[in-house]
């Protein structure tokens, strides 16, 4: 499912987790998630959400930080994995600007 660029995600959440089997899982999600439909719908399901609330919530929910935290080591390799797109399909076409990129 591909969102467009300039919109956020949320509308794209509950059908991604539909095609999985999410009973008994925990969800790891970043402050943007936070919304009643997708909360519901996690815990509908039987999964547990380790979604923060926002900053501006007027009911801050309970967050295991310590498992949020890996939530991280996923965004580290997307970005990696775009650096080495640039690498990869060459999109500095000098070759100087290449070779700083490696």
């Amino acid at each position: 499912m591909i969102s467009k660029g300039q919109k956020n995600d949320i509308p794209y959440a509950i059908p991604l987790l539909k095609q999985i089997n999410i009973n008994g899982s925990k969800i790891l999600a970043d402050r943007g998630y936070n919304s009643n439909k997708v909360l519901k719908y996690i815990h509908a399901n039987g999964a547990k959400a380790t979604i923060p609330s926002k900053r501006n919530a007027k009911i801050q929910r309970s967050c295991d930080w310590w498992l949020y935290k890996e939530r991280h080591l996923v965004e580290k390799l997307f970005l990696k994995l775009k650096a080495y797109r640039r690498i990869a399909t060459r999109y500095d076409k000098l070759a100087c600007t290449y070779l700083i990129a490696m």
